[in-house]
This record gives C-alpha cells, structure tokens and sequence, in this order.
C-alpha cells in the first residue's frame, strides 16, 4: 500500500499474465496439486467466460445436481417468464466513473463544485477529478476541456483481477476490444471497448481510494469524507444513460461484455427495444440505454448523482432555480424503475439528473424482466407528467458536431 496526495493507491501484488495484463494467481484441485488459473477459471474447464466459476470438483457438482433436483418443485414457476434473466454473474462490482467533455470548463467546474456539490480531487492536463461526498474512490467524474462536449468514457470496476481476465476474453470474443492503457490517476491498468453504438468503455480492477485531507475528516469513520453541505450537496454517483441508434443491439451486448442483466425495458409497437436499464449488481441500475431519436451514434443523455430523500430533490430545484441553471423536467416520479427525478443541463449543455438512492434494489436472484409497451408509456411518468420532447432529442454532443 502506497500514500499518494489525497489517496491510498493498492498496487497489484501478483504475477501479471503477460497476453492481457490481468493477474495470475495458484489454486489446487481436489487432489492438492497446484492448478495455473487465469481469470478465475481453472484452465483445464470449458465453461463459458461469462460464467462465474466453479470448484472443479465433480463430486460437488454431484451434490448440486442432486439438490437442484430436490428443490426443483420449490425454485421454479410453472410457466417460466420469456424474459427470465440469466444466472447472476457479479464479475463486474459497480459503475466507476464518467468522462465528460465541456466546451465550457471554467462554467462547467463551477456548476459540479459550487452548485451540485462534488469535491475536487486533483487535476491534471485538461482534466479535473471530482466526487461526491461519499464515493469511495479518487474519482467519478472526470471533466475534460475540449472542444466539444458528450462522453469521453464510462469506467466499471470489477470485483477481482481474474473477474477483469474473464470480462476481457469475452469482449475481445466479441471483437469489440480497443486494448489496455496504463491506467489514469484514480486506477490502474484498464482495458478500453465500445459498445455497438461507438461509446467508449474501460473495465479495470485496481483502483485509488479517496483518503480525506484533515479539513474533510468526516466525524463517522465509515464514510469518505465529511457531509460538507455544499450546494445541493449529492451523495454519490448512481447511474448513466446514453442514447443509442439500435438498442437491440445494446440489449444483446451489454449482458456478454459485463454480465449485465436487464431489469426493464421498453417494447415499441415495432417490435424494437425504445429503452434497456442494465444492473451488474443488486442496484436496480446502474446504466441505461434510449433510442436517440435523431438516429446519431454515441452520444449522452445524461449522468446521475443521487440524494437520500425525495425532499432534497425538491431543494435541489430551489438551489438550481436560484442559480440560473436549466431545468428540463421535473421534479417527479418515473413509472420505469420508480426513480424520483430533476433534470438540469449544466453550462456546456450536458444532461445532469439528481435523483433519490436506492429507489429500488433487485434481491431477487431470478428476476424477471419488467417490459413496459409504448401504450403504457405514453400515459407519461408515474404521476401522470408527460415526458418532454427533448428527453429524446436533446443529447451531446449536439447533432452534426
């Protein structure tokens, strides 16, 4: 463990496979002779890489056959729902961080500090590294001067260096791989995808953790950093949603490449998805997928912060009112996963939302997919608003650039 300014870096310890960077590590079979792993998955077994792995023991997997078969009658539904997700398979452990670019980033920076509430961390270059009060890494948002604006990336972690092995070799299956980077300042070693839409991905294991300077000190040791009251003052980074030309092709990617599952989504009369909302945990989501309208490719809707209670949101449109900035819609209820919600464009224009934490967790190991029809969704949010045209049009970067 190294101190570095303001963080605790955890370097790898381990033996690196030299074909994709991620670490090697021992096990031994059932008989006490060392196997070479890699990824988690014993190299003599088959099983597909978007499994987690499993003892390679067959009289263990005996005893689970022959319990699966007396608990037949207690786990399984007479009519199997059509959308029934896979086996849960946690290789990827939360949403890490977002890459926005601003044309704006003196406007930009203000907002995020003075008015949303995150805290910078560092900057460097053209980038400035920020968080909310109680994320636990160095970073969430990396907001990056350019000459546009939108997306640079969307960051995962994942929950162990042989989950990293297993998530690469299925993305490069898919031939959607770019490669590994040496990392940033709040991780290490990443490797970079994108998905059927051109957004760019990074999935990587080591990470920086925010270690609060004296004056940031929080008096509850098992938090981050002190509740400052800064302006609206968010929690933590909750979810993303990007806009997608085809998001069939989003619903049929996102499940291979990070294990995510569906939780809901929308079913136009066209019989194409309008929406997908995708968890890699027990959040009910942590990214979404629309339809962009426009039919671009690769572009944002929108980043979200969450608050603990309904009646901060509320504040929050006070604060955002008071500041001049932007509101789009709300504050209101969505009826797809229930979230409370205030939309806001920051000073460049990109889509910011402040919703409540935990609206909904998904407990329930076989879940089945919520689909909502495009008659259900034009009677509008949960209280009956309609959503606002620009939910489907506005995104960044602006159409043509």
């Amino acid at each position: 463990m190294v101190a570095l300014g303001g963080a605790v870096w955890f370097p790898a310890q381990r033996e690196y496979s030299r074909s994709t960077g991620a670490r090697l590590r021992r096990r031994r079979n059932t008989r006490g002779e060392p196997v070479r792993q890699i990824g988690g998955a014993i190299a003599k077994n088959n099983r597909p890489a978007h499994h987690c792995p499993l003892p390679d023991d067959t009289e263990a997997g005996e005893k689970r056959s022959a319990l699966n078969v007396r608990n037949a009658n207690w786990t399984r539904t007479e009519e199997p729902h059509a959308m029934s997700m896979p086996e849960p398979c946690f290789d990827v452990a939360h949403l890490g961080h977002v890459e926005l670019f601003t044309d704006k980033p003196e406007a930009s920076l203000d907002f995020f500090v003075n008015i949303l509430g995150l805290t910078k961390s560092a900057s460097e270059g053209d980038s400035v590294y920020l968080r909310a009060w109680d994320d636990y890494e160095f970073h969430t948002l990396k907001l990056t001067a350019s000459k546009t604006t939108g997306v640079g990336h969307i960051g995962y972690r994942c929950s162990s260096p042989q989950a990293l092995e297993r998530r690469v070799r299925e993305i490069e299956a898919l031939g959607a791989g770019i490669g590994w980077s040496d990392g940033d300042m709040g991780h290490g070693p990443a490797y970079r995808f994108r998905d059927p839409d051109g957004h760019v991905f990074e999935i990587y294991y080591d990470t920086r953790k925010y270690v609060a300077p004296e004056a940031e000190k929080p008096a509850l040791k098992n938090q981050a950093q002190r509740y400052h009251g800064r302006g609206v003052c968010v929690r933590r980074i909750d979810h993303v949603n990007l806009l997608a030309s085809d998001v069939d092709a989003i619903a049929d990617f996102m499940p291979r490449a990070l294990g995510s599952r569906i939780t809901e989504r929308i079913m136009l009369d066209s019989g194409h998805l309008g929406g997908c909302w995708f968890t890699v945990n027990n959040k009910s989501y942590d990214i979404a997928y629309t339809g962009d309208h426009t039919g671009s490719h690769g572009r944002f809707h929108h980043v979200t912060y969450a608050l603990d209670q309904r009646e901060q949101i509320l504040q929050a449109a006070d604060i955002f009112l008071e500041n001049g900035v932007h509101i789009e819609t709300g504050p209101h209820k969505h009826a797809v996963q229930q979230t409370f919600f205030l939309y806001v464009y920051e000073p460049a224009g990109n889509r910011v939302e402040v919703a409540n934490a935990g609206a909904r967790l998904i407990l329930a190991p076989d879940w089945e997919t919520v689909t909502w029809t495009e008659e259900e969704r034009r009677k509008g949010q949960a209280w009956g608003l309609q959503t606002i045209s620009s939910f489907h049009t506005h995104g960044t970067p602006p159409v043509g650039e």
